[in-house]
């Protein structure tokens, strides 16, 4: 039996991706969440969109990439989630989260996850001038009270300076929010 099947059946993993020039190596970490046993979907936020190769993903995962909302009465292309990995991150995203707004997709399915109590991981990427601001670290703070793995900070990667997140992409940990997950579910004795 794989890390996460139950009954044969593999859980499904959503990854929210949001906008960030990350955004287009989420295939390394789709990657690790099926060799770890996780039927995988991907859904994008408008901005993360411009940065993911949506056809490569579908084939990968075999589902579509979402971005928007369903019309009213219209069958969901996605099998509903257990679990939910949030990476990268960004501040505007995190900071929406955190207040309850639901103005994408991936911030509804996010609020809705939470209520629901599904498990989730977040991992923020940005750079050092916003990573200090205020309301993003009073957003991070809020989340682990309300049960998110917040994976962020110089044991999870460096912070960069601005302009420079591209230089910095390949030093990106991807296991890790695997491994949180894998923690969150399946604690050790």
């Amino acid at each position: 039996m794989n890390a996460v099947g139950v009954n044969d059946r593999h859980q499904v993993l959503y990854v929210i991706v949001c906008g960030s020039p990350l955004a287009g190596r989420v295939d390394r970490l789709v990657e690790l969440a099926q060799r770890d046993g996780w039927q995988v979907c991907v859904v994008a936020t408008p901005d993360g969109a411009k940065f993911v190769d949506a056809a490569a993903l579908a084939r990968q995962t075999g589902h579509p990439v979402r971005t928007s909302y369903k019309n009213p009465g219209d069958p969901d292309v996605l099998p509903p989630p257990d679990a939910l990995v949030v990476c990268p991150a960004t501040v505007n995203s995190v900071n929406k989260w955190a207040a309850g707004i639901t103005d994408t997709l991936a911030l509804g399915l996010l609020v809705e996850a939470q209520g629901r109590g599904l498990p989730i991981v977040a991992v923020p990427f940005t750079n050092d001038a916003m990573a200090v601001h205020p309301a993003f670290r009073a957003a991070l703070d809020r989340l682990r009270e309300w049960g998110v793995t917040v994976l962020f900070g110089d044991d999870v990667y460096r912070l960069h300076p601005p302009g420079t997140g591209d230089r910095h992409l390949h030093t990106f940990p991807w296991h890790l929010p695997v491994g949180a997950l894998r923690a969150r579910l399946c604690p050790a004795p």
